[in-house]
């Protein structure tokens, strides 16, 4: 699921990196003054942001915050309005305008991770003010949740015998799920997708005061690049793609390649801790692996009591573990982590990991549902936001919807070949994509016309290792994006590359300052090589 930055929670994951969704209205490109055929967008254009110091977090005193606002129906402007929370670190050099980040997800809280993590960017910040945003949906700006929709899920597809048994027991519970999200969630739920959010990133630049958007975007935030280079070609300034999604694959596929990767990821990380005497699995790799699976089952069987007054189970272990996965830096971590809880059943450290995935998503705020737009506050954001908006936003971003007889027919197929590819992860990552059944059908604007960009020359970062976004994915979505698009080959393992390979830093500052752009094609070695 998450992927971490160099040994910080940032985000950089993508969890599904998938698309599946909410009917999106309003996909075409947004007009900043009315006429006769296109809604009046001027004021949303004409705003600027003002930036204050940051309150409730527990930020850098250099961090500033600011908001920014969005209609909720770029359809019907006038029929709502969302604010979005904003921070950003001052330029320490000449500034040429705005940096944006976007860390991944989908789900991600880009405020809090630049808070946590900033220092990974100091050296952008010698031309750029250095911005990141929390997406509709997501943390303070007007957070989603499904309240105990997506325990409900997990339940629905728990029982492998009631799966292949009586499937129309699952879509029932399903279709409870997504009841329980659309109740929870309020009226931005169907306007949460990536095209909206691209179309956010617009009034965003204007608001900056950039007549170009330069953006960095990490795994989903690749996509989130991408449709917003197809939507406003003429916008595009210095834009850097690292661990790129794809566009076109439907999201079962998806998540059978997550689940894969993760799988592969494990083992490696199974590896690496049976050559340590504290491993506690052992020292044989092949028992170890069947002493994860033994552990996860007990868990689900038997949740043990957490600090928060609830419950762990074995799903929230695999919830952690993912995002643990991403970065090696963390793997001693993670050892510590689930020593602690075999021999003491202390939960806290797998808890850590397993921050805002399923592991807290009980506690998620009572909410009516009867948000008006206005920025959360911090304590307000639902424990279950960062799932909740990531299948949300995947589901919005997908066309794909089976009926109730495609998925009778194959539920138990899918299953079995999710937990073929992965023992530990298959269940986890099928439970994403059965959470888009009940939900309106997405839109068709990603897969569809999100190609040929007619802008200037951007660069996509693909890591050869990755587990989450494999690398042919940087080169399908590349060719798909046209002659715009210039690849980097990162011959190094983990999520994205500009947290742990410096070539891959290197390049990206060099372009991003710049304007250098690496030859198309060209590679940077494993780190090991960096050195």
């Amino acid at each position: 699921m998450l992927a971490k930055l160099s040994g910080r929670p940032l985000l950089r994951h993508c969890a599904v990196t998938g698309a599946v969704g909410l009917a999106l209205l309003g996909a075409g490109l947004p007009t900043v003054t009315a006429d006769k055929d296109k809604p009046d967008l001027s004021r949303f254009y004409d705003q600027k942001v003002t930036w204050s110091k940051c309150k409730g977090l527990d930020a850098p005193k250099n961090l500033q915050c600011g908001k920014v606002t969005v209609p909720l129906d770029y359809s019907r402007p006038k029929a709502g309005t969302l604010e979005l929370a904003l921070a950003r670190y001052r330029a320490t050099g000449e500034s040429r305008g705005s940096l944006l980040l976007n860390f991944g997800g989908p789900g991600g809280a880009g405020v809090s991770e630049l808070a946590a993590g900033g220092d990974e960017f100091m050296g952008l910040a010698k031309g750029y003010d250095v911005v990141s945003f929390d997406p509709r949906g997501v943390g303070r700006s007007s957070p989603v949740s499904c309240g105990d929709g997506t325990d409900e899920a997990l339940a629905a597809t728990d029982d492998g015998s009631e799966v292949s048994e009586d499937p129309r027991s699952v879509l029932t519970q399903l279709k409870k799920a997504a009841a329980a999200c659309a109740e929870h969630s309020g009226p931005v739920l169907p306007h949460i997708g990536t095209v909206d959010a691209a179309r956010d990133l617009d009034v965003m630049r204007q608001a900056l005061g950039d007549k170009k958007l330069n953006y960095l975007g990490f795994s989903y935030g690749t996509r989130l690049g991408a449709v917003y280079a197809a939507q406003f070609p003429k916008k595009v300034g210095r834009l850097v793609l690292d661990g790129v999604d794809t566009l076109t694959e439907p999201m079962t596929e998806q998540a059978l390649v997550g689940a894969e990767g993760q799988q592969r990821a494990l083992d490696d990380f199974i590896d690496w801790c049976a050559e340590d005497i504290a491993c506690p699995f052992g020292q044989d790799p092949r028992s170890a692996r069947d002493q994860v699976v033994r552990l996860i089952d007990s868990l689900d069987e038997d949740p043990v009591p957490t600090d928060w007054g609830d419950t762990f189970s074995g799903q929230d272990l695999v919830s952690a573990i993912s995002q643990a996965l991403y970065s090696r830096e963390l793997w001693p971590s993670l050892e510590r982590a689930i020593a602690q809880l075999i021999e003491d059943g202390d939960t806290r450290g797998v808890v850590m990991f397993s921050g805002g995935g399923y592991a807290l998503a009980r506690r998620a705020a009572d909410d009516d549902g009867d948000g008006n737009g206005e920025l959360a506050d911090e304590e307000d954001v639902p424990l279950d936001n960062l799932p909740a908006a990531l299948m949300a936003i995947n589901c919005a971003d997908d066309p794909d919807r089976p009926s109730a007889d495609e998925i009778t027919r194959n539920l138990g197929r899918l299953r079995a070949e999710y937990e073929q590819v992965s023992p530990v992860f298959g269940r986890y990552r099928l439970t994403e994509v059965l959470m888009c059944y009940g939900r309106p059908k997405g839109t068709d604007y990603i897969r569809e016309d999100v190609r040929d960009v007619d802008g200037p020359k951007m660069l996509l970062v693909g890591t050869r290792g990755d587990p989450a976004t494999p690398y042919r994915w940087t080169v399908e979505t590349a060719k798909r994006l046209g002659d715009a698009a210039v690849v980097l080959d990162n011959k190094g393992d983990g999520h994205t590359g500009y947290g742990s390979s410096k070539c891959v830093q290197r390049k990206v500052d060099a372009f991003l300052l710049y304007g250098s752009l690496p030859p198309s094609g060209s590679s940077c070695g494993s780190e090991e090589d960096d050195h």
